[in-house]
């Protein structure tokens, strides 16, 4: 057992540990909305195919974050396993490179148990997403792996109405790393040396509430909240890969709203 605490520690420790090189920036807060439209076709007993479009802002409803569309198909093994696998394309806004087209693949297995009226359930997702733009690779890594690791809470006592709560953690697994020595006196980095795509470390931390509504036996709608810890590593190097400028980590609280659409058939 007591090992078992101190991994956890350690793990939750992750995102401070790799503070050691850089300067962590002050908490910055953001407001943002998701609006999304979907079709879920079933193919067969457990079996679906489905289709959908999402639109996001950020910084309070000011600028337009993404467009994306996405295909899946799920596939529901028995009462307490469902595994799906999806594709996704979207248009991510720069603030200084304008339009980004990237394309993500995403794997996922869910684990669920029903208690009476309510549903426990945990999923892990494992997404790659590729970046079409140019980029300096000692900053970013072009194809980011991620996992994230959810635990929701659904109630499914009312007739229409299905209110949820869950927690989620977002690990990247390939950020690139180094070592560097820092100077205080001067703010300057020197001995910089890129170690590879090796880091890793909790970039993100969510709640989420939210309610499914069931319309008719086709349609339903969505509401729901996001509240966003996230971390994010900032690499500034020169494109040779020989000098480290500066090494920030961000730190923001994003509050999001949205309401999808869902026709199944």
């Amino acid at each position: 057992m007591k090992n078992s605490y101190l991994l956890l520690f350690s793990l939750l420790l992750v995102p401070v540990a790799g503070r050691a090189q850089g300067t962590v920036n002050a908490l910055e807060n953001d407001f943002a909305t998701r609006t999304s439209v979907e079709i879920d076709k079933k193919l067969a007993r457990g079996l679906h195919l489905s289709a959908a479009y999402e639109l996001r802002t950020e910084n309070a409803l000011t600028k337009i974050d993404r467009h994306q569309v996405s295909l899946g198909l799920d596939y529901k093994f028995n009462d307490w396993l469902k595994g799906g696998l999806s594709y996704t394309f979207f248009d991510r806004y720069g603030t200084n490179a304008g339009w980004q087209p990237r394309h993500r693949a995403s794997g996922y297995l869910t684990f669920g148990y029903r208690i009476g009226d309510w549903r426990f359930s945990l999923r892990e997702m494992v997404q790659l997403t590729h970046k079409t733009e140019d980029l300096n690779a000692f900053q970013e890594t072009r194809n980011p792996l991620t996992l994230k690791t959810r635990f929701k809470v659904q109630y499914k006592g009312f007739d229409t109405v299905e209110p949820y709560a869950f927690f989620e953690l977002k690990n990247i697994f390939n950020d690139p790393a180094c070592t560097a020595t820092y100077n205080t006196a001067t703010g300057t980095y020197s001995n910089y040396s890129f170690t590879g795509y090796t880091d890793t470390y909790i970039c993100r931390y969510r709640g989420g509430l939210g309610l499914e509504w069931k319309l008719d036996k086709h349609s339903s709608l969505e509401f729901y909240g996001l509240f966003d810890y996230c971390y994010d590593k900032n690499v500034d190097t020169n494109k040779e890969g020989t000098k480290l400028k500066n090494l920030t980590y961000d730190q923001t609280f994003r509050t999001t709203v949205g309401i999808g659409y869902k026709f199944s058939f």
